[in-house]
């Protein structure tokens, strides 16, 4: 199974955002627009979107929000 966690972090690394779901296009739809809404002084001040796969529920961040698409 893959997974595709969401995370939008904070300048101190802390996630500010997760969202988790198993549907590749509707994951890389919501990075994009993750990135796309992050306002140049957030980028300067250390914000990031991130992306990444896992393979299982249990590791995905437990403070996530969790589709089943």
């Amino acid at each position: 199974m893959t997974i595709w966690i969401n995370e939008q972090i904070d300048p101190c690394g802390i996630v500010y955002s997760c969202i988790a779901c198993c549907d590749q296009e509707a994951a890389q739809d919501c990075h994009r627009h993750w990135q796309n809404n992050l306002t140049v002084q957030q980028k300067q001040e250390g914000w990031t979107a991130k992306l990444r796969i896992v393979n299982s529920w249990d590791e995905v961040p437990v403070n996530a929000l969790k589709l089943s698409f």
